[in-house]
């Protein structure tokens, strides 16, 4: 079964995080506790909850770019959001998509045995779970609501009317008369009534019918409150789509989009650096331009296609790499059928017609074909534009696109297709962790801009991603010949100006900067790094509104010379560092949480059953469940009438214990031993308590809830004793011989950074990483930040050679020390001239004393003492005891 991802898992507990907090404070509430803060220019902020299209119905977005597996994430989040908002394990879901192609395509992956994106629904609903088309709806019978999930996919285009008796979704029809039988006043309320408009629509109905409950297929989902998913939302974000949604009064709506528009209430963002982290997508593109021809541009495409075919024989997967041809509409030179000509001719590229699929409006060669069988020959792919929606074949590596850079339509839909990694697993071969784009067009600089503009605009990246997702020529694959790398050209910044520089060039920059005219301002050629003093020199062409944008392309260049000049991006390697181990029954264990778990001699028993924390209490028509603090309110709607908690529940106590069993196990408790200590609790809750059985069954979600954190509680109680007991034995793990036992390394493109980046003006110099993780020159006095001033001593301290920004809470990519209750996140991981490893924790000054920092403090000096001198670990302050600056505590721990 294919595993989340973590970035999805995240974006998976932050939806959750969200609807449970709705419940709990409201919507104004929820988005105050949970919606991310943004950040520009070092300023940080959180953005107002936008209520203005939809109301009190609440609407988030999860932003995630191209290839970030969106289909499947949704499939996740339709049973999540189903338990946490709605109480419910059989939900009713409207799942909206832009186009009938992606409606097909999302059909077929929700409903075929073994696809991802069946198996997440199953892996909550097992087989009770109905996939259907509009027109399959009506087979759904009453039976099968709230007793299977039901999934409707559509395209909104099904649901915008203005006026609905026009849509087959608003009108009568007497299949669904029989969902609509014994309705209370409360359903009614909500629910669309024949009108007159109707009546002439539909010449069945009569007079008699006017102002009856529409059996239609909108009011059956507006009766059953769906949740609404919204693929590529930013397609249908109208006033008219609005009105649409509103008018099913969902539960919820959740847009799912690469690039979703101002008003996007966003609860989670999913940079493109994290699909490369987990090996969804293919990064660097690296980038040839060609500017002596398109036949140049072809040879080299197809060249490096076929150095990919031979890479690719070494891998554990059948890999057949796939090159697209964007060939220019018929008023263009290069044709599809001058472009086809030359790729079989014999003056040409002499391929085999077999080997080469031609994609257009007329032509469509490629429907009906599996790219991903063995058997199949085809190699290369000519299109003009996009190619069919929804086509997906990881296989594609190359794109050579013979447009104009600058007015190739759908370049950015292209691209997408040659990102996607194959299979979702990292490569054996380098080579095939990257995508390859030819362009025919003259100077990579101003290519790469166009390229990463659309890359930002259309497909979901980051501004400073895009400027790294772009390699220059010279990490293109040799020859197939054997050739050597093409040498590094000097590095070259392109930036437009609004006017030619008051000022000559000085003296000083003259090697430097070139500007050249234009009929709408300047260029400047920048040959190196942009400096201090030609970012003074550039703005004086601007005036102070203008110097902003040019201030974002001097940073955007920037971005990219760090791309290409971090120790990273140059292949060198960061040393290995030892993680804390234990002898555990004679075998050496880090000391990672399986182990920090079985440190505490773990178990449930150890105290009494309770619940602290959980209570409910019937109010009138509404009962309220408390948990931890916070209320959820059921209102007179869910309680359906009085005192529903004193009538005896058609649930047994043994199905509510297994029920839980279900939602609450643990890998670390054996399920004859979970049911038993269930069972306990139950009989606590009934007995001690005062609760009834129906009233346990009415809040088995919050009641799973509540066990579920008090298991956690109990676990990090032994957890934390057992720690303690064993400290004295944790040490860092021995050398090999050449590397430790139980290394953490840092992978070279693996950097987990998350906003705000480093954006100050200092310019350092040895960080490992292109981009630097939450990290501000300046507080908001304009006094300089006391993290900066460590990261500066780090960086110009000379016996450091390269050193990390370490990023919290990402295990698998950053490097931690356990503590007793989670694991511990190093402020920076420092690599020093002698291959000896220096870690340095900085605290302010409130916080050096408190608990936490004498535990870290604890973890950390053990780590140094038990590696015989390889390791050291530094617990800096603004100024010692000593009265040392951070600088120079830095140069002592080093000596």
């Amino acid at each position: 079964m294919f595993k989340l991802k973590d970035y999805q898992g995240d974006a998976l507990a932050a939806l959750e995080g969200f609807f449970r907090q709705l419940r709990m404070a409201g919507l104004a509430g929820a988005w105050q506790n949970c919606a991310p803060l943004q950040e520009k220019q070092g300023q940080t902020w959180q953005a107002a909850y936008n209520a203005e299209a939809l109301g009190d119905i609440p609407a988030v977005c999860v932003r995630i770019p191209t290839g970030g597996g969106k289909t499947f994430l949704a499939a996740h989040a339709v049973a999540r959001v189903g338990k946490t908002l709605l109480d419910s394990d059989a939900p009713v879901a409207l799942w909206l998509v832009p186009s009938d192609a992606i409606r097909s395509q999302t059909l077929t992956m929700l409903s075929t045995p073994r696809h991802p994106g069946r198996e997440a629904l199953t892996s909550y609903f097992g087989e009770r779970v109905r996939v259907c088309a509009l027109d399959d709806l009506a087979t759904v019978g009453p039976q099968e609501v709230k007793q299977s999930a039901i999934i409707v996919v559509a395209t909104i285009q099904s649901f915008n009317v203005k006026e609905k008796s026009q849509r087959t979704v608003y009108s009568f029809d007497e299949s669904f008369d029989r969902h609509f039988q014994g309705l209370t006043p409360q359903q009614e309320e909500r629910l669309d009534r024949v009108s007159e408009a109707d009546i002439v629509a539909q010449p069945y109905l009569t007079a008699a019918d006017l102002g009856r409950v529409k059996a239609s297929l909108a009011n059956w989902l507006t009766l059953n409150r769906p949740i609404i998913v919204v693929d590529e939302a930013h397609n249908n974000r109208t006033d008219q789509a609005f009105r649409t949604l509103k008018n099913l009064h969902p539960a919820c709506v959740i847009e799912m989009t690469a690039t979703p528009a101002a008003s996007s209430n966003v609860i989670y963002h999913v940079g493109a650096s994290a699909l490369q982290r987990e090996d969804m997508i293919k990064l660097p593109i690296v980038l040839m331009e060609h500017p002596t021809g398109w036949k140049d541009a072809v040879r080299d495409a197809i060249l490096t296609r076929d150095r990919l075919e031979t890479l690719a024989a070494r891998e554990p997967d059948y890999i057949r790499p796939v090159l697209l041809f964007q060939a220019e509409p018929k008023n263009g030179e290069v044709t599809v059928e001058k472009l086809l000509e030359h790729l079989i001719s014999a003056d040409g590229e002499k391929l085999e017609r077999k080997q080469i699929a031609v994609a257009t409006g007329e032509q469509k060669e490629l429907d009906g074909i599996v790219l991903a069988d063995p058997l199949c020959p085809i190699r290369y792919v000519i299109t003009i534009e996009a190619l069919k929606e929804g086509w997906d074949c990881p296989f594609a590596y190359v794109l050579c696109s013979l447009q104009d850079a600058k007015s190739a339509k759908d370049v950015e839909q292209l691209l997408g297709r040659v990102l996607r990694m194959p299979y979702a697993r990292p490569r054996q071969q380098i080579e095939l962790s990257k995508a390859y784009a030819h362009i025919v067009a003259q100077g990579f600089a101003r290519v790469a801009d166009q390229l990463a503009d659309r890359l930002v605009n259309n497909m979901g990246f980051e501004a400073y991603e895009a400027a790294h997702a772009i390699a220059p020529v010279q990490n293109v694959l040799p020859l197939p010949d054997g050739g050597d790398h093409p040498r590094p050209r000097p590095a070259e910044a392109v930036i437009s100006l609004p006017a030619v520089p008051a000022q000559p060039v000085p003296d000083g920059l003259r090697e430097t900067v070139e500007i050249r005219p234009t009929t709408s301002g300047a260029t400047a050629i920048v040959r190196g790094e942009i400096s201090e003093a030609v970012e003074e020199f550039l703005l004086t062409a601007c005036n102070a509104r203008q110097q902003q944008g040019v201030k974002e392309a001097i940073d955007t260049e920037r971005a990219r010379q760090a791309a290409l000049l971090a120790p990273s991006a140059r292949g060198e390697l960061f040393a290995p560092l030892p993680q804390l181990c234990l002898d555990w029954d004679g075998e050496l264990q880090p000391v990672e949480k399986r182990l920090l778990s079985e440190l505490g001699d773990f178990d449930l028993f150890t105290e009494p059953a309770g619940l602290a924390g959980f209570s409910i209490v019937e109010r009138g028509a509404a009962f309220e469940i408390e948990l931890d603090g916070g209320k959820v309110v059921y209102g007179e709607t869910d309680s359906g009438q009085l005192h529903l908690n004193e009538v005896a529940s058609h649930t047994s106590e043994n199905d509510l214990v297994h029920w839980l069993d279900r939602e609450c196990r643990q890998r670390d408790v054996g399920r004859p031993i979970l049911i038993k200590w269930i069972l306990s609790l139950m009989r606590h809750l009934q007995a001690d308590r005062g609760f009834s059985l129906t009233a346990l069954v009415r809040a088995k979600y919050p009641l799973a809830e509540a066990i579920r954190r008090e298991i956690d509680r109990r676990k990090k109680t032994a957890i934390f004793a057992g720690f303690q007991r064993s400290l004295p034995g944790f040490l860092a793990a021995p050398r090999l011989e050449d590397s430790f036992h139980y290394p953490f390394t840092f992978h070279p493109t693996h950097y987990p950074a998350r906003p705000p980046f480093y954006s100050g003006r200092y310019r350092f110099k040895n960080h490992y990483y292109p981009v630097i993780h939450d990290l501000r020159e300046k507080r908001a006095d304009g006094t300089p930040a006391e993290e900066f001033l460590c990261a500066r001593a780090i960086d110009a301290n000379l016996s450091v050679k390269h050193w990390v920004r370490n990023v919290e809470k990402e295990e698998r990519f950053s490097f931690w020390l356990p503590t007793a209750t989670d694991y511990f996140y190093p402020d920076f991981v420092c690599e020093l001239t002698d291959g000896r490893v220096l870690v340095v924790e900085y605290k302010g000054e409130p916080y050096k004393t408190n608990d936490d920092s004498r535990e870290k403090s604890q973890i950390g000096f053990q780590w140094q003492q038990s590696s015989n001198g390889r390791c050291i670990f530094l617990f800096a302050v603004q100024q010692d005891d000593q009265g040392r600056s951070v600088g120079q505590q830095i140069e002592q721990a080093v000596r």
